[in-house]
């Protein structure tokens, strides 16, 4: 004999129609998101596993916004050092083609020129700040507005740079200090033009024509030193371009782990596609098949089993 429980027919026809539901949200959420979870929960025991790579790749994405950072002022501080360079290698242009010319005329202006050259250069900001102030970063380094300001006391109250250089961390256990300060970079430059107001200004001055045996002695002297500076501010130069190829380096490997890590978390937490859309395919199938099972249930009474 048939038994009819329309009451436990119903019951499981609704728990299936609603497994069923719950599947299809599941595959329509990787379907949507591209991943397996929306959250740590869903991954269950991988969810440390995940937690440690995205920590690691956070760390690794902060050395990655420091070294570019870093990049980025060594770039300004190599253009400004340049400069540097350059006006120092000018004014020994100058001095010579004075010597060799036996006059000084128009000498004084064309040093004055360089002079600002030098000044620009020791004053460039980046971003709004002093690059060779130390941390008084709102503070020109350089206060001698033209040649005659040097010769008004010592050479060092000129500089208002403080003594901490930048340093920067931009890899685990690696600390770069690539600050640079302008009494350091200019003190050898801005002592010979110094000199050379002061002569100018001095008994055996002015430097305005034909040179005297002492005014040719003199420049002549000034000659070898502009060599000793230009050399400094050189070296200083190329150690700032060391160190921005150290940075670059330090970039393509930062941007190489944080790819790798962003690979090994995407194998753990992008959903297959191709199973997610199969997944919601058969479950509306299956919710269509549940919703005809209870539509028939609907239309099933136990008249049907009555003869």
């Amino acid at each position: 004999m048939t038994r009819v429980a329309t009451f436990g027919n119903y019951q499981t026809a609704l728990l299936n129609l609603m497994n069923t539901q719950i599947k299809a949200n599941d595959a329509q959420e990787r379907v949507s998101t591209q991943k397996n979870a929306t959250d740590l929960v869903g991954f269950g025991r991988q969810s440390e596993t995940l937690t440690a790579l995205k920590g690691s790749a956070a760390r690794l994405q902060g050395f990655l916004d420091t070294s570019n950072s870093v990049a980025a002022r060594l770039t300004s501080q190599d253009l400004a050092m340049n400069r540097v360079g350059e006006g120092t290698q000018d004014i020994r242009a100058a001095l010579g083609n004075a010597i060799a010319a036996d006059t000084s005329v128009g000498l004084m202006t064309e040093l004055e020129g360089l002079f600002q050259t030098v000044r620009g250069g020791l004053n460039t900001k980046h971003q709004g700040n002093y690059l060779f102030a130390g941390s008084s970063v709102d503070v020109e380094p350089l206060a001698a507005q033209t040649m005659s300001d040097l010769t008004t006391g010592p050479l060092a109250a000129q500089f208002r740079n403080d003594g901490l250089k930048t340093a920067s961390r931009v890899a685990e256990g690696t600390t770069l200090e690539t600050g640079v300060l302008a009494s350091e970079l200019g003190t050898g430059t801005l002592a010979i033009l110094r000199d050379i107001q002061a002569f100018h200004e001095g008994p055996q001055g002015p430097l305005t024509g034909k040179l005297t045996e002492a005014q040719k002695t003199f420049l002549t002297s000034q000659l070898t030193l502009l060599d000793q500076a230009g050399k400094a501010v050189t070296e200083k130069t190329a150690m700032t371009g060391a160190q921005a190829n150290q940075v670059d380096s330090l970039i393509a490997s930062h941007k190489d782990q944080i790819a790798s890590l962003d690979g090994l978390v995407a194998d753990r937490t992008d959903a297959d596609m191709l199973k997610a859309v199969t997944d919601l395919q058969l479950s509306q199938i299956a919710i269509q098949a549940s919703a005809q099972v209870i539509s028939q249930l609907r239309q099933s009474t136990l008249l049907n089993y009555l003869s």
